[in-house]
């Protein structure tokens, strides 16, 4: 009888992981032609030793960037500690967690659900809007992405993602974003949530404009139904505040978040309003939500989202961390801060591309979209030779999300593939 080595097995060239994990693998991702072996801040490198920018930002799960020394300070001393922990107990961590979260979230969300993704967020969002209306009908938009488990996905629009699993669960009906009219003809009395992104990140990347946010905010208020927020793209700094739905002082009654909440481990929550009534014990639940791992990565992605106890970017090993500064008197720039100005003068040095394929800018923060005359898919084979890694948002838009780290160099090297891309 022979045995094989262990050490055989791990392939250290990209052509040698892609042929393994090629061989192995599920076949529901579109693979890239790139094996991703490492990363520091806004950058990656593959097995060969080559470096990339990274603008995909792990879909917006890195918007502390790769290794920051906050996270992995705390990974590491809580994994020493205790790891797993379900919620039929308490545990410290969580409980801080907890405070912490609905601290820093709108008013009114005094408390949340911790799980592991943001499609379990929405799903648990989409739950609990039926449980405390003990309505059925959920109304979602035109371009929404919500997540690919049964319930998110019958809120997803896009008919790729759906068809081949109808039929969904029923009650669910689509309306264009950005349309108070048409939302106020399709939410009855038998609605019980309105489910919205504040801007639709993988539909294209479109804002939502405050007239419409408002306005629908007000209708599920005067209906009786629930306005859920999907912040599972746009949270955690994203757009130029904590939450985008800060940007414009809405109150939802359920919102979602996840990727970057702990500081790229799995981890999502439901945030849960005063509106929202019926929730009792046994009516939900997960095994991982809440672990303590996650909690403590996620206490320490608050803390250096918010400035208060971790630099801002990831320091080398060996040499003192301090918090970037700026303006009058040397005031700390939050994560959040510097993502509204980077967003802002990249969307700018963007538009200034002199480029007849180029259609439209637009974004908010450092969730920035290019809406092209041509199919993204080339383009992105493009950067990614030139050394940046970007993703789509629909057939024609390119998508950046850099990690909220990203240095103004990088960006600027960005514009530049860009613009070279589109030559």
């Amino acid at each position: 009888m022979t045995t094989t080595d262990p050490q055989s097995l791990i392939p250290n060239t990209s052509s040698a992981i892609m042929a393994l994990e090629s061989s192995h693998t599920s076949g529901v991702y579109p693979k890239r032609p790139l094996a991703v072996v490492r990363g520091q801040g806004a950058h990656l490198w593959d097995a060969d030793g080559r470096e990339y920018i990274d603008c995909v930002g792990g879909q917006g799960a890195a918007n502390l960037g790769h290794a920051h020394p906050a996270i992995l300070a705390a990974i590491s001393q809580q994994a020493a500690t205790l790891i797993s922990c379900p919620e039929i107990f308490y545990n410290d961590r969580r409980a801080e967690l907890l405070a912490r979260l609905t601290e820093a979230a709108p008013a009114g969300m005094s408390r949340a659900f911790l799980c592991n993704s943001g499609a379990e967020a929405n799903e648990a969002a989409l739950k609990f809007a039926r449980l405390s209306t003990g309505r059925t009908g959920v109304i979602a938009t035109v371009r929404g992405f919500h997540g690919r488990t049964m319930g998110a996905l019958s809120a997803t629009w896009n008919k790729e993602y759906r068809t081949p699993f109808e039929p969904l669960v029923p009650g669910f009906s689509h309306v264009p974003y950005n349309d108070l009219a048409a939302l106020e003809k399709t939410l009855t009395d038998q609605t019980a949530a309105v489910i919205l992104e504040v801007v639709q990140g993988e539909g294209g990347v479109h804002p939502g404009t405050p007239e419409y946010l408002h306005g629908s905010q007000a209708l599920c208020r005067e209906r009786g139904a629930l306005l859920i927020l999907d912040e599972v793209q746009t949270g955690y700094g994203r757009t130029g505040k904590l939450f985008a739905c800060q940007h414009y002082g809405l109150e939802p009654d359920l919102m979602s978040v996840a990727k970057s909440m702990a500081g790229g481990l799995p981890m999502g929550a439901c945030l849960i309003g005063s509106r929202v009534q019926n929730i009792a014990p046994m009516t939900h639940g997960s095994t991982f939500g809440g672990n303590p791992l996650a909690c403590a990565a996620a206490i320490a992605t608050l803390d250096t989202m918010r400035g208060e106890s971790a630099p801002l970017t990831p320091q080398p090993w060996g040499e003192p961390s301090s918090p970037r500064s700026r303006g009058a008197g040397g005031a700390t720039e939050t994560l959040p801060d510097r993502a509204a100005r980077l967003g802002s003068h990249l969307k700018e040095r963007l538009s200034a591309i002199q480029s007849p394929l180029i259609r439209e800018v637009r974004g908010l923060g450092l969730l920035v979209g290019v809406d092209l005359r041509v199919k993204v898919t080339p383009i992105l084979q493009k950067l990614q030779a030139l050394g940046v890694l970007a993703l789509p948002a629909g057939s024609t838009v390119l998508r950046l999300l850099p990690p909220l780290v990203i240095e103004e160099e990088d960006l600027e090297r960005v514009v530049e593939a860009v613009a070279t891309a589109l030559s």
